[in-house]
């Protein structure tokens, strides 16, 4: 009896580390499509022929498709979990596969863009697949290994796509990413345990939960904090060859080393989550990205200083991520999938922001250490807001989103009557 016991109990873990390892496997090759493109720009621009300007629109093209895409999970609402995410990733194998081979440059945008369609959709979807497949009390910490994927890419992912891209070509790359998607494919389809769909009160009983605060605290939270954090970490390798005197050459074992800082703390925050919550786990990393921030901005000039707050923070980027995905699923009820969409859009955006702002020092002549101060006060706005959930809104939430149902006790944030929406 025992024997049989143990046995299917094992079969039961195995089949869930492997759904998993798959999701895993997926966010990989998403993190490498996104991030080797700014190793591949000097191949690029030679390829085509044109500026290194020119050439940078395939990062902002591949995030346009991330931002867009998000949203059309409100189109696929009626549709299974695992049929969505098998959707997601023939539309990553095709955008890197058309990446590949295209003959001109725009054609090659045409490609990026597709390719990062499912980005935001699969982060969202496999977010929820992660939560229903963990066993009780272990939600978090299944989100974390499937964002893992993602940590792992700039680890070893990116590095190897820009030397493989300085060997052989950059189509060989993206050639790489398709192939490997198709892996994800077949993993995903015979790993990835069917959970179902979500219940489908109508297109507009979507936006319901929005009429509460909790979910806009976590999605400008979301995008306050990733600005503040990219307001430096975009301008690593001049924050610190100008600021640091850090040699050029040793910038890449830098990068290596914020990879290595992102897979730990990625993991480390999502095994605190499930001890505690995700909005009290999030609040103390981004306290603790401000007082990073602040310290490179006082302190930056000394080398071991800028070392180590650009390591930080790139392992605090993820620190925080992680507990802000599930926080949006446990508050967005009758919506996950409008509710998954918006913190990737705010991710995104993030990004954007704090590449701008973190841009005013070169553009304005003023002291590099001025992105440090920028950054830290849009992180303190982020900060702020995880609090006022964490402190206020958080208790009023379950843990359980196993059903996309209105929650006990939430009567009045998503409307009962859901036949008027359809």
């Amino acid at each position: 009896m025992w024997t049989i016991f143990l046995t299917k109990l094992r079969e039961k873990i195995n089949m869930f580390m492997r759904g998993l390892i798959a999701l895993a496997f997926g966010t990989l090759g998403l993190g490498i499509a996104e991030f080797v493109a700014v190793g591949l720009l000097p191949y690029i621009a030679k390829d085509f022929g044109i500026s290194i300007g020119q050439a940078g629109m395939m990062v902002s093209t591949y995030a346009v498709g991330v931002a867009i895409g998000a949203f059309s999970l409100l189109w696929l609402r009626k549709l299974k979990l695992k049929t969505i995410l098998l959707l997601l990733v023939v539309v990553m194998i095709l955008g890197n596969a058309y990446t590949a081979i295209s003959p001109t440059f725009n054609n090659m945008l045409v490609g990026r863009f597709v390719a990062g369609l499912p980005h935001g959709c699969f982060f969202g979807v496999g977010s929820i697949i992660a939560q229903r497949i963990a066993t009780q009390g272990k939600g978090n910490n299944a989100v974390a290994i499937m964002v893992a994927g993602m940590t792992v890419a700039n680890v070893f992912g990116v590095p190897l796509g820009t030397a493989i891209a300085h060997s052989f070509s950059w189509r060989a790359i993206f050639c790489i990413i398709a192939l490997w998607d198709v892996l994800v494919l077949i993993s995903a389809a015979l790993w990835v345990k069917d959970t179902g769909g979500i219940e489908d009160h109508g297109f507009f009983a979507q936006f319901r939960f929005l009429k509460h605060p909790a979910p806009w605290l976590v999605v400008i939270a979301t995008l306050c904090g990733n600005a503040g954090i990219f307001s430096v970490f975009s301008y690593a390798s001049p924050v610190l060859t100008g600021l640091s005197n850090l040699s050029l050459e040793l910038i890449p074992v830098v990068l290596i080393a914020s990879g290595i800082s992102m897979v730990i703390f990625n993991l480390v925050s999502g095994h605190l989550c499930d001890k505690f919550t995700p909005g009290k786990i999030a609040t103390i990393f981004q306290c603790m990205t401000i007082v990073a921030l602040l310290t490179l901005a006082v302190f930056g000039s000394n080398i071991v200083v800028g070392i180590t707050v650009i390591v930080l923070i790139a392992g605090f980027m993820f620190a925080i991520s992680t507990p802000e995905q599930v926080a949006i699923l446990r508050c967005a009820p009758g919506g996950l999938l409008l509710g998954a969409a918006m913190i990737q859009a705010a991710f995104n955006l993030g990004n954007a922001l704090g590449a701008v702002t973190g841009g005013i020092p070169f553009r304005f002549d003023l002291p590099i250490n001025f992105s440090g101060v920028l950054g830290a006060v849009l992180a303190a706005c982020g900060a702020a807001l995880l609090f006022m959930y964490y402190k206020f809104h958080e208790h009023k939430f379950s843990e359980n989103i196993e059903s996309d149902r209105t929650l006990p006790g939430n009567e009045d944030y998503v409307a009962q009557d859901t036949q008027e929406t359809k």
